[in-house]
């Protein structure tokens, strides 16, 4: 009809825009690829594989390469010392869940009744740290194929072939430890000042953010690298102290590279180079070099009193290591105190109960690739379970293809373990990329290991497929759509936390004497950088919660901004006393104003002066905050 506005042409499928939680869930975090990381894994699975195969006994070369596989998992970059606890309590835990399932396997539900134990104690010991995590994560997953298929050696004899195949994947990880020393270390190190050569050097501001982000992580890593190797030196290493101490001399550097990125000042070219000589140095365990003796800059300045600090405090009071009494009662404390850790468990326990039955009552084929599954996404460390359920189904349908593959060929002699290397050396890359990639990386491995067996046989990919849709229908109806408060926004509690400890920052490094602010000053960063980290694992959920972190996403940007102009002005001039009163109480007024879910109510802010920048960034902030509070209503 005349008149009438028509209707608008269909826009094409590639102009319409992802869902913010499907984006999310297909994005790659992007990494270097270490390439003897991926050698080291190849190596570690293939030559038991090898060593089999040439013996005439390739059950026993695949018992070892269980173990070899379980190292694998637990790998990590990083201080060897760091390398060699991870992965040697990891392996442990793997061996202990090895065996107990192998000796309860063949009992009916007296087994699954162990598996479900078993899941409990893998939560409750995963919540004290990242080692123990991965330790409870092993003991699980072994547990689970001990118990699955039958041990060519007796549990007993198999247990002492996983652990020699453990061993040889870590001692494959600290081979260079003799020759290389401290070299990881130095590295983390170093990493600092090449972070902020990067951040100084940015063209643009937001690869200046990027660069800034990737200064606070590395200046994490560097911390925890040194902590960790540093808990077991007992005061007698000489050069653990050097570095600690450079490291903890170096807050002051940071601090006058961020001022000078948020001040948008352009940093002398040879300070970028002394930062770069800095750099070097540290990685090739030289004497700092000579700054210049009339630095014309902030930064400049703070190099100069890192080379004269460092040398004058070479010798730090030695690091008291504590007791094995005082480490076992903490670590009970964090493991057996709080409701979240008894409810995970709970969680966890009763999806593992629910595929032990679902497995027995459907009576499928290799039961335990279901406990399997559920073992693997519901584990807390890898971010959204909806995420995780998602992608391992997507993964394992294309890993179980590229396994039945391999199977169907019947790979015979050196075929066999040259198959192995090539689908184990992804998989450290696949691991930190993205949870889907891990999926198809290890399927079709531990289908190779497992299901060798039944090579030829063209059931195996039906079976796999069906066990796999069981387990993640199991996680995501039980485990996340029936579970209690598993939708419901989280990120409110932490957000008003961070944002406390912004306003402790600021009102310690704005006084007149900001004696300690440089110690508060990582803190915040670091629980700032937490905070990003929780929000981008529960941005791929459809749900309310990945809704409300997406929300969040402009407020903890605001943050970090704030962040960046309070570190800048404690820099320059002392600040009028009132003015800084004023800022930290615009800050807990955010704080407060988000734990009550309200707006903040409008409050004083200093209009000209040194924290006039920091006041326009509150009041972004104010701004910012429209988003999640709208979303939650």
């Amino acid at each position: 009809m005349i008149g009438e506005r028509p209707e608008p042409s269909p826009r094409p499928l590639s102009e319409v825009a992802a869902p913010h939680w499907l984006a999310h869930l297909l994005s790659t975090t992007k990494v270097p690829v270490h390439w003897g990381q991926l050698v080291r894994a190849a190596a570690a699975l293939s030559v038991p594989i090898a060593i089999g195969t040439a013996t005439g006994h390739t059950g026993v070369g695949i018992e070892a390469a269980l173990g070899a596989l379980c190292g694998t998992f637990v790998a990590r970059r990083g201080p060897y010392r760091f390398r060699l606890r991870h992965m040697g309590w990891g392996t442990l835990a793997g061996a202990t869940g090895f065996l107990t399932g192998g000796v309860a396997a063949g009992n009916g539900w007296v087994t699954s009744a162990v598996i479900v134990a078993l899941a409990v104690v893998s939560a409750v010991i995963s919540t004290v740290g990242a080692t123990a995590s991965a330790a409870g994560l092993q003991l699980l997953i072994f547990a689970i194929l001990g118990a699955g298929q039958p041990l060519t050696s007796g549990p007993y004899l198999a247990t002492g072939w996983f652990l020699a195949g453990a061993a040889w994947a870590v001692l494959l990880a600290i081979a260079a430890w003799p020759v290389r020393a401290t070299a990881p270390e130095r590295a983390a190190v170093a990493a600092v000042y090449e972070q902020m050569v990067a951040m100084l050097t940015a063209r643009q501001w937001r690869e200046a953010a990027l660069a800034r982000q990737r200064l606070t992580a590395a200046l994490n890593d560097a911390y925890d690298a040194l902590l960790t190797a540093r808990s077991r030196l007992e005061g007698r290493d000489e050069t653990y102290r050097r570095l600690f101490t450079l490291l903890s001399n170096t807050t002051p550097v940071i601090e006058a590279a961020v001022a000078a990125v948020k001040t948008r000042h352009r940093t002398p070219r040879h300070e970028i180079d002394i930062l770069r000589a800095i750099a070097d140095a540290i990685r090739a365990d030289r004497p700092l070099p000579d700054p210049s003796p009339t630095p014309e800059t902030a930064l400049g300045r703070a190099m100069h009193d890192l080379r004269r600090d460092t040398d004058t405090d070479a010798h730090t009071t030695p690091h008291t290591r504590r007791s094995y009494r005082d480490r076992l009662t903490t670590w009970l404390d964090d493991a057996l105190g709080g409701p979240a850790t008894w409810t995970h468990a709970a969680r966890l326990a009763a999806c593992i109960a629910l595929a032990e039955i679902a497995s027995r009552q459907l009576d499928l084929e290799r039961s335990y690739w279901v406990a399997l599954t559920v073992a693997l996404v519901l584990k807390p460390d890898f971010g959204s379970v909806f995420a995780r359920a998602v992608l391992r189904a997507g993964g394992t349908v294309i890993g179980v293809l590229l396994g039945a593959i391999v199977l169907l060929v019947e790979p015979r002699d050196w075929a066999l373990p040259l198959a192995v290397a090539v689908l184990a050396a992804p998989l450290p890359l696949a691991k930190e990329r993205n949870y889907g990639l891990f999926a198809i990386s290890m399927t079709p491995l531990v289908i190779v290991l497992v299901d060798l067996t039944q090579a030829g046989s063209a059931t195996l990919l039906s079976a796999r497929l069906v066990d796999t849709a069981v387990g993640c229908a199991i996680v995501l109806v039980f485990g996340y759509l029936c579970w209690p408060g598993s939708r419901r926004p989280q990120l409110g509690t932490q957000m008003a936390a961070a944002t406390d400890t912004l306003a402790h920052y600021a009102a310690r490094a704005l006084a007149a004497h900001p004696a300690g602010h440089s110690t508060l000053r990582r803190t915040t960063y670091r629980t700032l950088s937490d905070l990003r980290v929780a929000a981008q694992r529960l941005i791929p959920e459809p749900s309310r919660a990945g809704r409300n972190a997406a929300a969040w996403w402009p407020t903890i940007i605001g943050l970090e901004r704030l962040t960046d102009a309070i570190t800048r002005a404690a820099v320059d001039t002392p600040s009028p006393a009132a003015d800084v009163d004023q800022v930290v109480t615009a800050i807990r007024e955010i704080a407060a104003a988000i734990r009550a879910d309200r707006p903040p109510a409008d409050q004083p802010l200093p209009a000209a002066g040194p924290l006039a920048v920091v006041a326009a960034d509150i009041t972004a902030l104010y701004g910012a905050l429209r988003g999640p509070l709208a979303a939650q209503e």
